[in-house]
């Protein structure tokens, strides 16, 4: 019997624009999967994720 893989998710919502950022930081806002102010996505809970929050820190709010 599979054991049944738990994965995290977390919430994250752009709250501010990405007018004047750098290319990278609005690269990972869309890799992200952000599309506007106010929306949120729910992403997996992996390093990669991790760094790319944690890069645009100031662009997005991060939950859970």
């Amino acid at each position: 019997m599979a054991k049944a893989n738990k994965t995290t998710k977390v919430k994250v919502t752009q709250v501010k624009s990405l007018i004047g950022t750098i290319e990278a930081h609005r690269a990972c806002v869309r890799g992200l999967g952000l599309k506007r102010i106010g929306h949120t996505v729910e992403v997996e809970d992996t390093p990669s994720v991790r760094g790319m929050i944690n890069t645009v820190n100031y662009l997005v709010k991060c939950e859970g």
